[in-house]
């Protein structure tokens, strides 16, 4: 019996009952790793003899009696997490041997949970792209088509989950890193309330790992099953250990609701500022049409619903305000140069990225101020709704572009060309006021390619929209198997 495509929680029940041990789980995904990543190029850093090791002291805790939430489970972890004894470059070319001394403190947890890692996952040069290539480690393919993209930053990640190189990942969020590439490779992702689980060690190679607020980033987990995103997202939630004495409670509320027809849903599949392609647009569609034979209340429209204009411009302003703070002064001062030569009627996507580069403190503070204000239509909208279904992207994944200049890139929807940037829009709704989104397969394009949407909750609630996944994974079920993929 082959293991790899089996859930995380299906291969703890078969650990606990010995009808399979770690060594072998390990082993079946070491061989499958070594089989078929050759044309995915999906796992950057293998660390196939610690893995080996660490499973044989899981079969030994087991014949103990232990049971921890993650014994024995093969997994990955996305190449931006340190860990000790494996490079941590982020796909910097002057890092390529940088090798911390310390686990970041999700690590540390998967460990302790007793994960057996088998090594890192690619990702884009600095995670700063929808893609996941860099000049160390090469490109990370497509499982269900190697011409186009996994997605990023997270790309290396999802692509193993769809190939069945181990159970879970680790993956990080700040512009759909967990989500797009779970849309695009056709697997679970959840993107966590900002501040619910703990970054310390994912972390730029060379900088010092502390428990910094990232503002728009967030760590989280990705699955193959919508039950496994909670069994992993319970192992990361919770502060950090050096700043326990002042960080929130970690003990989340529970569901709003298990069964489906009690579930108030608001579904969008338009979005001002760019047009959804007809692919996402039918995996959007065939939820709502799951909600709706669930009995659920489905509405398309609410007064209720922050704009989506503002929304998007004010959270590319936040983005692209955290990129360039190591841009040399030349460099920046050049931007700032361009961002005075904009006209004050110019609202496009293109100007708001130029503004946000160039941000003032007292201009940033204006901006989160309205990010503030954004929080609180959101409270207001989530008094009367539980979720809201949306795209992730407008499409599904794109052909590789490595174009060097990715303001010059395009995104292509439905035959018209838009500014490549531009579909980050959909994935910001959520994490500009720090919601909580999982990403779950909503079907597939004509071509064949996976489709996923992005079910939006309420502030850490996390939660409801992880019960939300589980109950339309059991009524639309997930993309396929992924060896079908591979053969494409």
């Amino acid at each position: 019996m082959e293991w790899n495509l089996r859930s995380a929680e299906e291969l703890s029940a078969a650990l606990r009952a010995g009808e399979v041990t770690s060594v072998e789980l390990t082993d079946e995904a070491i061989a499958r790793i070594e089989r078929d990543d050759k044309v995915i190029n999906a796992i950057c850093v293998p660390d196939f003899d610690r893995a080996r090791a660490a499973a044989r002291d899981a079969d030994r805790a087991l014949a103990r009696g232990e049971d921890r939430p993650l014994l024995g489970i093969p997994v990955t972890v996305k190449e931006s997490y340190n860990m000790a004894g494996l490079p941590t470059t982020w796909g910097m070319p002057q890092h390529a041997n940088y090798v911390p001394a310390e686990d970041a403190v999700q690590v540390s947890r998967l460990k302790a949970a007793g994960a057996v890692v088998l090594g890192k996952t690619n990702v884009p040069l600095g995670l700063q792209d929808i893609q996941s290539f860099n000049e160390i480690y090469g490109t990370t393919n497509n499982p269900w088509d190697h011409e186009r993209t996994s997605g990023g930053s997270s790309g290396g990640s999802a692509a193993a989950l769809a190939c069945g190189f181990g159970a879970l990942s680790l993956g990080s969020d700040l512009a759909g890193s967990l989500r797009t590439p779970a849309h695009f490779c056709g697997v679970y992702a959840h993107k966590p309330t900002v501040g619910l689980a703990a970054t310390r060690g994912m972390v730029a190679p060379t900088a010092p790992a502390l428990p910094t607020d990232l503002d728009l980033a967030v760590v989280g987990p990705m699955a193959r099953t919508a039950r496994d995103l909670t069994l992993l997202l319970d192992v990361m939630a919770g502060p950090d250990p050096l700043t326990q004495g002042v960080a929130y409670d970690s003990n989340l509320p529970p569901a709003r609701h298990e069964r489906l027809g009690d579930f108030r849903v608001l579904v969008l599949d338009e979005h001002p500022l760019i047009p959804t392609g007809s692919a996402v647009r039918a995996g959007v569609n065939r939820v709502a049409d799951a909600l709706i034979a669930g009995g659920a209340r489905v509405e398309r429209h609410s007064p209720l619903l922050p704009d989506l204009t503002e929304s998007g411009t004010v959270y590319t302003q936040l983005l692209f305000s955290g990129s360039v703070a190591r841009f040399p002064v030349d460099a920046y001062e050049q931007l700032r140069t361009r961002a005075d030569g904009l006209s004050a009627d110019d609202q496009s996507l293109d100007a708001a990225r130029l503004r946000g580069m160039v941000l003032s403190h007292r201009d940033w503070i204006e901006t989160n101020n309205r990010r503030e204000l954004h929080r609180h239509g959101w409270r207001q909208f989530f008094a009367e709704f539980d979720a809201v279904v949306c795209p992730i992207t407008p499409t599904p994944a794109f052909p590789h572009d490595h174009d060097p200049d990715l303001l010059e890139r395009r995104i292509d929807i439905d035959g018209v060309e838009y500014p490549y940037f531009d579909q980050l829009v959909w994935a910001g709704l959520a994490t500009m006021p720090g919601l909580p989104a999982t990403a779950i397969p909503a079907g597939r394009s004509p071509e064949g390619l996976p489709v996923g949407v992005q079910l939006i909750g309420p502030m850490f609630e996390d939660r409801t929209p992880l019960r939300l996944a589980e109950l339309l994974e059991q009524k639309i079920g997930t993309v396929g198997s992924s060896d079908r993929a591979r053969t494409r």
